[in-house]
């Protein structure tokens, strides 16, 4: 795939959540199930926009990726505050953080063309 960067930080991302999936499941696997689902759901919906038929299509997309950023964003914080893991989740919602920042700059951009 060619450079784009919101695309290759959602793989990646999506990654770093099934490594967590894979490290949660062990002990808790409610919340770790939702966050695998929209973890890994932010990647494929900014795929789908990078294919979109229309300018219209694209930031519908694009927003359907945030909503599950932004929901993504709320499982970690669960997990980080419910102390149902040990393990340490900051570079996940400081990750999480980047992305929602950067698709809702892409949406308000494309809004305003």
């Amino acid at each position: 795939m060619k450079d784009n960067l919101i695309a290759n930080k959602t793989f990646d991302f999506s990654l770093m959540v099934i490594r967590l999936f894979i490290q949660l499941k062990e002990n808790e696997f409610i919340v770790s199930k939702q966050l695998l689902r929209s973890g890994t759901s932010i990647g494929a919906n900014v795929e789908e926009a990078i294919a979109a038929q229309s300018k219209k299509d694209f930031i519908n997309k694009l927003s359907i990726a945030n909503k599950e950023a932004r929901e993504t964003k709320y499982w970690l914080r669960l997990l980080d505050k419910s102390e149902l893991t040990k393990i340490e989740i900051n570079e996940y919602l400081i990750e999480i953080e980047h992305i929602i920042n950067i698709i809702t700059k892409i949406i308000k951009t494309a809004q305003t063309k």
